[in-house]
């Protein structure tokens, strides 16, 4: 009877813990993605400031992170690390790079970091390959927007595992950001430090409601899409090696790591 107890007291007791969304991934292999950014900052789709120079419309390298639940790049509503502040406003990416590798050093919840080249002007594609885990399908990155203050598109903990299965195929549209480190409201707002700092919030066609934001489109219901993200599952071929893909010429502030 007292054994009996104590097994129904733990029982009890675990399930009551509170069950991350990798916890239902029951895959047996690692998989392996192609991630393609396309960004969609034309002119025409977003007329008001567009930069034409100094510098004109363009996109930083993509700096992403497969993941488990236990570690976040950032969220909407949260404030931002040191990290995600200045790859946001500056395109730096040695701290945020850090933050990554000693969360995977401390508590194992990340399985590898993977970066893609800028894109030198609004439109245009990178791509790159990740590697997920079973106990790490999660996957997050961020792109700054340039110029800007601190606005940046990317994506949260999206989970590529369903069940015992991988995803084929996820497309996902995106839109700015703002890190909440600037009180900038143009592309070439000059530093201005938000002071005490603000948390990660949705840039909208009526948020911030200030005529002079450059996202302020008040006869729109919603902003378009300003980039997408399309993550293909890399199937298999003899000898266990992955199918081939165009690797896209490095730029200079391409960055290249991996924490396992």
């Amino acid at each position: 009877k007292v054994i009996w107890t104590v097994l129904v007291t733990i029982l009890g007791y675990a399930s009551s813990l509170p069950v991350g969304d990798d916890s239902l991934c029951t895959a047996e292999e690692l998989a392996k993605y192609k991630i393609i950014f396309t960004g969609k900052w034309s002119q025409t789709a977003f007329p008001k400031q567009y930069p034409l120079y100094r510098p004109p419309a363009q996109w930083s390298s993509l700096l992403g992170v497969t993941h488990s639940s236990d570690y976040s790049m950032w969220k909407k509503n949260e404030y931002a690390s040191n990290g995600v502040r200045d790859f946001a406003e500056k395109g730096e990416a040695w701290v945020l790079m850090k933050e990554i590798e000693e969360a995977g050093e401390k508590i194992q919840s990340v399985h590898g970091i993977f970066s893609a080249p800028a894109i030198s002007s609004g439109t245009g594609q990178t791509s790159t390959e990740l590697e997920a885990h079973p106990r790490h399908p999660l996957v997050s990155f961020v792109v700054r927007i340039v110029p800007s203050p601190d606005w940046f598109v990317g994506i949260d903990s999206l989970n590529l595992c369903e069940g015992d299965h991988w995803m084929d195929e996820v497309s996902v549209d995106l839109f700015p950001y703002d890190a909440g480190t600037d009180s900038g409201f143009t592309f070439s707002s000059p530093n201005f430090a938000t002071i005490p700092q603000d948390t990660v919030t949705e840039i909208t066609c009526s948020s911030p409601s200030h005529p002079a934001n450059s996202f302020y489109y008040p006869k729109l219901k919603i902003l378009p899409p300003i980039a997408q993200v399309k993550m293909v599952k890399v199937k298999k071929i003899q000898l266990g090696l992955s199918a081939p893909f165009i690797n896209l010429p490095a730029k200079s502030n391409e960055i290249i790591d991996t924490v396992s």
